[in-house]
């Protein structure tokens, strides 16, 4: 009889241990899934949008090379470094890549027209006031929160004539994500 008791005993030190750990394991659940969410609900989130994205092929070489453009605005709470641009997965050479700062007096409603020449400081761009002129790019673009910017891409790289009427995607590149826009060449006379 004593034995048997001694059995019991020892039985109740195993369940108990074994409660203490499940209980501690799921204590140790609730308070990380409690952490992680509220560091993610505090942390402000990069959103970028893209549209009137264009890719346009004059009929002949006397107009101008084939050029891109594309309106950026950032909808996020943070602001975002543009790494890279892409077109038809080639990346464009900042060489290559105008843009144009949007003021609040802009309207962006008006479609973005190809421009047969970009002059740094003197070409203005489709839907952007006068006062905010081409200039050219010799690094990553820093777009704040809240603010539009519209980039024009010359010559990019594999767009040719041939190519008008097929779909072409943008891509743009930031420290923590990709954005990618899909637009018909079009042709252009002038």
């Amino acid at each position: 009889m004593i034995r048997l008791l001694r059995n019991h005993y020892a039985l109740a030190t195993v369940i108990t241990t074994l409660i203490i750990l499940v209980v501690s394991i799921l204590l140790a659940g609730v308070l990380t899934y409690f952490a992680i969410n509220v560091v993610s609900t505090r942390v402000q989130q990069e959103s970028l949008l893209i549209s009137d994205a264009n890719i346009w092929a004059p009929a002949t070489t006397a107009i101008g090379p084939v050029e891109g453009a594309l309106m950026i605005t950032n909808t996020g709470g943070r602001d975002v470094v543009i790494n890279q641009i892409q077109v038809r997965g080639q990346p464009c050479l900042w060489t290559n890549v105008y843009y144009a700062v949007a003021v609040k007096t802009d309207n962006l409603n008006t479609a973005l027209t190809y421009t047969a020449t970009i002059t740094a400081g003197t070409t203005t761009f489709g839907g952007i006031a006068a006062t905010a002129t081409a200039a050219p790019t010799t690094g990553d673009l820093v777009l704040p929160s809240g603010s539009t910017i519209v980039v024009y891409v010359l010559s990019p790289d594999s767009v040719t004539i041939t190519d008008i009427g097929l779909t072409i995607g943008f891509t743009v590149f930031t420290a923590q994500a990709m954005y990618y826009k899909e637009t018909n060449v079009q042709a252009t006379t002038a």
